[in-house]
């Protein structure tokens, strides 16, 4: 990841790309937050779905949502990626 950023920054400073694509990259190769528990309920509530529906939208099964939401498990990788951007989107930009 830090080699495509690397690239991205080479090319935004030959004029290949913009300082918007630029950022698109740098938000691409972000590492993913780390999701408490409780910040998984809360998401869920802010987007006003239930388990089973924000398991769906999610791509995972209603029992990896159930275990995030105890604490069981810990969402990683493209799942954690994904809880950012509704997070911050919300669910409609899964549409």
């Amino acid at each position: 990841m830090a080699a495509i950023l690397e690239l991205a920054g080479d090319m935004e400073r030959a004029g290949l790309i913009d300082k918007k694509t630029l950022r698109s990259y740098e938000e691409l190769c972000l590492a993913p937050p780390e999701y408490t528990a409780a910040d998984v309920v809360r998401i869920r509530q802010k987007v006003n779905a239930s388990q089973a529906f924000f398991a769906r939208s999610l791509n995972v099964s209603t029992s990896a949502l159930q275990q995030w939401e105890s604490g069981a498990k810990r969402p990683s990788g493209s799942s954690a990626k994904l809880l950012s951007v509704v997070d911050k989107h919300g669910l409609e930009v899964l549409s």
